[in-house]
């Protein structure tokens, strides 16, 4: 496990745009308002994830990230994640090379597969090709990041010869990090294209992907890479002044959507018992200042992760918006305190 300097990690926020009321478009507005907010209190990053589909409102991240670069001035403007396999990488890269240049060299990138399929119908691919179309996309991606000129020979993709793209971008200015949810085959491939990790950590226990971190790491070595890239994690989570008042916030809309999603994949429904188990040792980072600092100085540590994602959206936005503030002003500083102890 790397031990990381608490002052050098990093905090940030991850949303979809949940929407509330049926009101998706308030939900674009109100995500604009959360990464404003999260601009001021000093939070690192905020990343958009995309998706189709009508309890998300965001499924254009760059569109929304554009906006959110013109009404902020320090944070990192992320994605969580992008669904590469859907995509075309020479417009994602023209994208995203695009914010990074409005936004004065504050874009990131974070790709993956999905946790829903609704984008391959969608955009006309064959779900047969879920697999393959990621790793040729990817491996496109990265090559087309660190070459210019760019030659391609495709298979699922468009082939390229002697390509120049526009903007044009350093590789090394705007990084670039896959999405894993707990696949080892995922974990190694992130680390032969030496990019970033980013685990997601929806469910069960943080320290369950501690092996995950070390395969990385090992994978890492084992290729021949010898710059160290960033480790993060994300998880779902609300902070309020008490632990009372930011259960009430969050569960029943955790539980619903949970209902929803599992009812379409088969999953069984959250039991009480199991919501309980989450808030004490498993994904949810839900609670007052202190529980939710303690839990996350816990899984920082033995994950030896730089990187951390809080997962808003769930809860009112003037809860939403509460949480921001307190993770900026008082779970950050907390949490490289206790970090600082250990």
């Amino acid at each position: 496990m790397t031990t990381i300097n608490p002052a050098d990690i990093h905090f940030g926020l991850d949303t979809f745009g949940d929407v509330h009321n049926n009101d998706p478009i308030q939900s674009l507005k109100d995500v604009v308002e959360q990464a404003k907010l999260a601009d001021e209190v000093g939070i690192y990053a905020f990343n958009l994830g995309e998706h189709h589909r009508d309890d998300f409102a965001i499924s254009s991240p760059h569109t929304v990230l554009a906006n959110i670069a013109a009404v902020t001035t320090q944070i990192k403007l992320g994605t969580a994640v992008v669904v590469l396999s859907s995509d075309d990488p020479v417009r994602v890269y023209e994208q995203f090379s695009t914010i990074h240049a409005l936004s004065d060299g504050r874009a990131e990138l974070t790709v993956g597969r999905g946790s829903f399929i609704e984008s391959f119908p969608l955009f006309g691919y064959d779900l047969s090709d879920y697999e393959p179309l990621f790793e040729e996309k990817l491996e496109m991606l990265v090559n087309l990041w660190k070459n210019r000129p760019f030659d391609w020979n495709g298979k699922l993709t468009q082939s390229l010869t002697h390509q120049h793209l526009f903007p044009p971008m350093d590789a090394e200015t705007l990084p670039i990090f896959v999405a894993v949810g707990g696949s080892p085959q995922s974990v190694v491939r992130a680390a032969r294209h030496d990019v970033g990790l980013r685990l997601a950590i929806i469910g069960g226990q943080p320290e369950r992907f501690a092996p995950f971190a070390d395969l990385y790491r090992n994978a890492q070595e084992q290729f021949g890479h010898t710059t160290p890239r960033s480790i993060g994690f994300h998880s779902p989570g609300l902070v309020a002044d008490t632990d009372e008042e930011a259960i009430e916030a969050f569960k029943a809309e955790h539980m619903a959507h949970n209902a929803r999603v599992g009812a379409e994949r088969g999953w069984p429904a959250m039991t009480e018992a199991r919501f309980a188990s989450e808030l004490t040792n498993g994904a949810l980072f839900v609670g007052s200042v202190e529980t939710v600092s303690q839990k996350l100085a816990k899984a920082i540590k033995v994950l030896g992760a730089d990187t951390f994602d809080l997962k808003i959206g769930t809860g009112s936005h003037s809860a939403q918006m509460k949480s921001i503030e307190l993770y900026g002003t008082q779970v950050v500083p907390r949490v490289r305190e206790l970090l600082a102890e250990n």
